[in-house]
């Protein structure tokens, strides 16, 4: 009888991948970090286990949208009140919070559960070039 691998989680032991998102279209850079994130780019993918990487994404604010989404598509904020909710453009979005634009298409394209909560906490979004996580001497992923 066969027994069934299971990966275990690497712990301290992650990879680290740096993405520059400077004119790369927002969708498939997002596809790209949750399957780093998740490890589904691994063989030894498992969707109950979190073996997935640490990612940097360096020039959020210089991310691409493609056809009228910069003026037409609209990010939604809900305060919990009474009429408390806020919408907002892609171009608001871009030059109030570029970094936001990102992880919430990552989240988008994440399960809804507790695994993928702390999967969101290994994406690091700076909207500049500069980032602070040289010492881990991460990997460059071209797209």
């Amino acid at each position: 009888m066969q027994k069934s691998y299971r990966a275990p989680n690497p712990g301290d032991n992650r990879q680290w991948f740096i993405v520059d998102a400077a004119g790369k279209p927002l969708g498939r850079l997002a596809v790209l970090i949750a399957n780093k994130l998740r490890a589904k780019d691994l063989p030894t993918f498992d969707p109950s286990v979190d073996a997935g990487a640490f990612v940097i994404v360096v020039n959020a604010a210089k991310v691409k949208l493609t056809g009228k989404k910069e003026e037409q598509k609209e990010y939604q904020r809900y305060s919990g009140y009474r009429g408390g909710r806020k919408t907002f453009s892609a171009a608001e979005m871009r030059a109030r919070h570029p970094d936001r634009m990102i992880s919430e298409a990552v989240w988008g394209m994440l399960p809804k559960n507790n695994i993928a909560r702390k999967m969101m906490t290994r994406l690091k979004v700076f909207a500049g070039a500069e980032h602070t996580h040289a010492a881990q001497k991460p990997v460059e992923i071209k797209l």
